[in-house]
């Protein structure tokens, strides 16, 4: 029986090796190797002297980082009253946040647009604010998504016992609830942080600049520059692989919570 559902599994494979694998060994091919086919690291040492990449990158990364931070700020609080507030249905509520993410991303970038033309004037007199205002705008779901189903799974009755033996509704937020959804916290972060690096459609539409990572991958794999288009996704993808063992680390600090708590559990402590 288990060889049999195991049969199940074989088109995802194919679909990840084809799709996913293939590719990640091709981009990898060409970022490790020269016009001759030979192993070299000369890619990622050009790219590291180039002050136009370097200042393409740490661009994207403030826009990121302020993007993560912002959308981390706005997304928390909302998805803590969605799960703990005096809702009975917050699921509903949660619906209504993400439905903007039905409508074209297009369109409603380009509505947000029309209403800053309307309040500036002049798109270009606060360029930086408008792209980080649109960037949250559109990854914010993608935050409050995982931050609500972790903050919603947490027990009721281990923040009862923390006041029952005398903590206060800050040390239980700051002392539990907090560490508790941190899984929901990292995965929003992973969600939101690398997207907002690349996404150069943003930065066209508000003020016609597509100075992020995304527009120079895309401008080097236009002009058949493969080895210079295949380092910067290394690069980011390297980024990726950091967040996603964060987020591996993190998962496994809340199963040991769980595992502390059931103890609690069968002592009767809870």
């Amino acid at each position: 029986m288990k060889d049999a559902r195991s049969r199940f599994a074989i088109p995802y494979i194919v679909y990840m090796v084809v799709f996913v694998v293939l590719p990640l060994f091709v981009i990898c091919y060409y970022a490790f190797t020269g016009d001759d086919g030979s192993f070299t690291l000369q890619h990622f040492y050009n790219f590291f002297l180039n002050k136009k990449a370097l200042g393409t990158l740490l661009y994207s990364i403030v826009i990121a980082l302020f993007t993560t931070v912002l959308c981390l700020c706005l997304a928390y609080p909302v998805a803590y009253i969605l799960a703990k507030g005096p809702f009975a249905k917050g699921s509903v509520l949660l619906v209504l946040f993400v439905m903007p993410m039905w409508i074209n991303f297009t369109l409603r970038i380009t509505a947000l647009k029309e209403v800053l033309n309307v309040l500036e004037g002049n798109l270009a007199f606060h360029p930086f604010f408008n792209t980080i205002l649109c960037m949250t705008y559109d990854f914010l779901p993608f935050m409050i998504m995982p931050i609500y189903n972790s903050i919603s799974k947490i027990d009721e009755q281990v923040l009862e016992a923390a006041a029952d033996l005398g903590a206060k509704s800050g040390q239980i937020f700051l002392r539990l609830i907090v560490p508790m959804s941190m899984p929901g916290i990292i995965s929003g972060i992973s969600m939101v942080f690398l997207p907002a690096m690349t996404n150069y459609v943003v930065l066209d539409m508000v003020y016609n600049s597509t100075f992020i990572m995304g527009s120079l991958i895309g401008s080097y794999f236009s002009a058949y520059d493969w080895h210079n288009g295949s380092v910067i996704s290394v690069i980011l993808l390297f980024v990726f692989g950091i967040s996603a063992l964060n987020s591996r680390a993190s998962k496994k600090k809340s199963m040991k919570r769980e595992e502390f708590k059931k103890k609690l559990q069968e002592k009767g402590a809870v």
